[in-house]
């Protein structure tokens, strides 16, 4: 949103005698101008005092430079949203802090949020970027989270997987990361903030933060699997030679690993279940599942980085069915406290399970999924690795000593 400021500028006058002429014979000798001496400066003052028995013409009014920020052009620098009468009509601001906003993935994101592309082309957004010492000259931001305020965060703050690194040493290093924005957040982040964790491995990570931030309920943060599912739904909809919007009721179960379950049981393919519509139910079991599960080293292997681009397409998904009603029927995947939840799984972790939402930041889980033996068999696997990885993180959740006892290194998509 823009907002177009004029700002005269103003030399001292020149009046030829013809000119000083025509002013004094064209004014009423009842009205009186008082034309000030006009310095150098960007905006000028003209008064007029007028008889009591005329009309009054509204003088040419500008403000004080001292009084309004800087502006180039249409874009100001700051607003003030309470006093400016161009700025009453916006709607409510937005405050979304984006940590490691010098990455890949926060280059692709912020430019759909500052576009309007997330909430809307006529709603005011303040960005809060936030990195490390050694990002702050890229950012020209403080890398603190004092003075915050805000109604989403969104966390992307890792530590990259090294040659040589077991799977508990970077739950380690990254949980400790997480446990400091997870305090950060309980000292000045709203009540309301809706966090969405990105860094891997995202769902102990954000389980990581919201035991350190006690402050702000559990349900308010999310661990992004939205990649998982636009993943899913892509190969979906190659397979039976439809549109990508023709998919839906697609979930990833569980953690965002290799062991994560894409569910084609309860998924459907233009309304009917996928399994009536793909009769290869070999290829859904084996071949499809693999293909989402390992898709994020795929591109890195082809590519040599990871798919930063997709990523940002997918944490815009996410935040937009939080703020935009569910298509009935439909829902979307998140990775989401387990507390009070329907199907069974152990409470006290973030496992990604099939979500509602009304429009309002907030969401339910979906309960009319159904469940077969073999859906049941993978979320087990992937609900036991998520139990390790909490086991190996008791030290940063305020649970006692850290015991890694972790199922097999399973390759996080992306890592290689």
């Amino acid at each position: 949103m823009a907002v177009t400021q004029f700002n005269p500028t103003s030399q001292k006058p020149h009046f030829r005698s013809s000119q000083l002429s025509f002013l004094s014979r064209s004014l009423p000798r009842h009205r009186h101008c008082a034309f000030p001496g006009v310095h150098r400066t960007q905006r000028a003052r003209i008064s007029c005092s007028v008889a009591p028995n005329e009309v009054q013409v509204p003088a040419v009014k500008t403000e004080d430079p001292k009084s309004k920020p800087d502006c180039y052009g249409v874009f100001c620098l700051t607003y003030d949203l309470r006093a400016e009468e161009e700025t009453r009509s916006w709607k409510k601001l937005i405050n979304i802090a984006v940590s490691g906003a010098a990455g890949m993935i926060a280059n692709h994101l912020l430019f759909k949020i500052a576009s309007g592309e997330v909430f809307g082309p006529n709603q005011p957004v303040a960005l809060k970027l936030l990195g490390s010492e050694r990002s702050i000259q890229a950012l020209e931001a403080n890398p603190s989270m004092n003075s915050l305020n805000s109604q989403n965060f969104l966390l992307f703050c890792i530590s990259p997987r090294g040659p040589g690194m077991e799977r508990a040493d970077l739950l380690d290093i990254n949980g400790q990361i997480y446990a400091e924005q997870g305090k950060a957040l309980n000292a000045v982040a709203s009540r309301n903030v809706k966090v969405i964790v990105v860094g891997n491995p995202c769902n102990t990570n954000a389980l990581i933060c919201l035991k350190n931030a006690p402050n702000i309920p559990a349900k308010n943060f999310h661990a992004l699997t939205r990649l998982d599912e636009n993943r899913a739904k892509c190969q979906l909809a190659l397979k039976a030679g439809v549109f990508y919007d023709k998919v839906s009721n697609v979930t990833i179960w569980g953690n965002h690993s290799t062991t994560q379950v894409p569910d084609f049981l309860n998924a459907r393919i233009d309304g009917l279940p996928v399994k009536e519509v793909v009769r290869d139910h070999k290829w859904l079991e084996e071949e499809f599942t693999e293909k989402v599960q390992k898709r994020g080293g795929a591109l890195i292997q082809k590519w040599g980085r990871s798919s930063a681009a997709s990523t940002s397409v997918s944490i815009v998904d996410a935040i937009r069915s939080l703020i935009t009603p569910t298509p009935e029927g439909d829902w979307f995947s998140s990775g989401v406290y387990t507390d009070g939840n329907p199907y069974g799984i152990t409470e006290g972790i973030v496992f990604s399970m099939p979500c509602r939402s009304k429009g309002d930041g907030d969401y339910e889980l979906v309960k009319d999924v159904i469940f077969d033996d073999y859906l049941r068999k993978r979320i087990a696997k992937t609900e036991a690795e998520l139990l390790a990885e909490k086991r190996c993180v008791a030290h940063l959740t305020g649970e006692g000593i850290a015991v890694c006892d972790l199922p097999g290194d399973t390759m996080l998509p992306g890592e290689m």
